[in-house]
């Protein structure tokens, strides 16, 4: 396929209104899922009570889901831990005697495991509760701001890397593509209400740092171009700086999909969200890559001045301002 080829010759940037203009609509529609339906944050962030149980016998989870619906437990979420004999279930404190949360404590948890425990052996004697567990409110808040914060020192920390390493229009294309990755991504996750816990959480950190791999070997690419062309047209060095990093572009991304879906269809419900989010990402962040990095670039002007150091020999290459 010419796609793979080296010597591929896609005029990347004659798309360059079409990719901008899609990019923008993506940001603007993910902002809008983002405020309207949000994200569907898990029990590491609303905090609640999460309890396991184990079988004698297999069982399935729509069962588990089923006994717990009967004996008064509504809307847990239930999952297979490693295996078909082990489950976990999620869910809010309910208020009244049994499970209301007075403020700044925990609800009692002795008398949580006995109301599992009467639900599953209705309807299977064999069910045992191994462990149960509260996480506050309070704390959930908290670690949601810690990974704000963290995506947040990620992106400048990056910015700043490109600013040294590059210019500082690299630094600014690359700051808005990994925003638009982050947003997009954040805003499928939310259009589809997977639950968001940690685990997602640190994925999304994982694209940000996948997406900006790509985005760093295309620039380099280009300063290469710009400062082994005489004359250096800015929009044709981008085309074929992507066109040049293309194959490694996309091999990249089908290897590393592969893995994610095998991560996903035989690593267990435990990383099924980062193996999800990893997939979403790197089919944003790849075509960032290829559609909106460069003509980002070229809208900011980029020349082969930027990427020329100043020399008494050629001080006329010196670097903007």
């Amino acid at each position: 396929m010419e796609i793979f080829s080296h010597n591929s010759n896609v005029h990347f940037l004659g798309l360059r209104k079409i990719s901008i203009g899609i990019a923008v609509l993506l940001v603007v529609a993910s902002i809008a899922l983002l405020l309207t339906r949000g994200l569907n944050y898990a029990l590491d962030f609303t905090g609640g009570v999460s309890v396991e149980a184990s079988y004698d016998n297999p069982v399935s989870v729509e069962d588990v889901r089923a006994a717990l619906v009967k004996g008064g437990i509504d809307n847990a979420i239930v999952q297979s831990v490693g295996g078909t004999r082990r489950v976990s279930m999620r869910f809010q404190p309910k208020d009244d005697t049994h499970y209301s949360v007075p403020q700044g404590k925990s609800p009692d948890l002795d008398i949580i495991k006995s109301d599992v425990t009467k639900a599953l052996q209705a309807s299977r004697p064999d069910a045992n509760i191994t462990s149960r567990t509260f996480v506050s409110a309070q704390v959930g808040d908290q670690l949601r701001s810690d990974g704000v914060t963290a995506a947040i020192f990620v992106i400048l920390g990056i910015g700043i890397y490109l600013w040294i390493r590059f210019e500082r229009r690299f630094a600014i294309a690359a700051l808005a593509t990994e925003l638009h990755d982050v947003l997009v991504t954040l805003g499928v996750i939310s259009l589809v209400q997977r639950e968001f816990d940690l685990t997602v959480l640190a994925s999304v950190l994982a694209v940000i740092g996948y997406s900006i791999n790509d985005k760093v070997v295309v620039f380099d690419r280009i300063r290469e171009l710009f400062r082994s062309s005489r004359k250096a047209d800015p929009e044709e060095i981008l085309n074929r700086s992507i066109n040049s990093t293309l194959s490694r572009t996309i091999i990249t991304s089908l290897f590393t999909s592969i893995a994610m879906a095998a991560l996903f269809f035989f690593g267990g419900p435990s990383v099924h969200g980062f193996a999800i989010t990893m997939l979403i990402g790197i089919l944003v962040g790849t075509l960032s890559s290829i559609f909106v990095a460069s003509p980002l670039l070229l809208w900011l002007g980029v020349s082969k001045k930027d990427l020329m150091p100043v020399t008494k020999e050629n001080p006329e290459l010196a670097r903007r301002p």
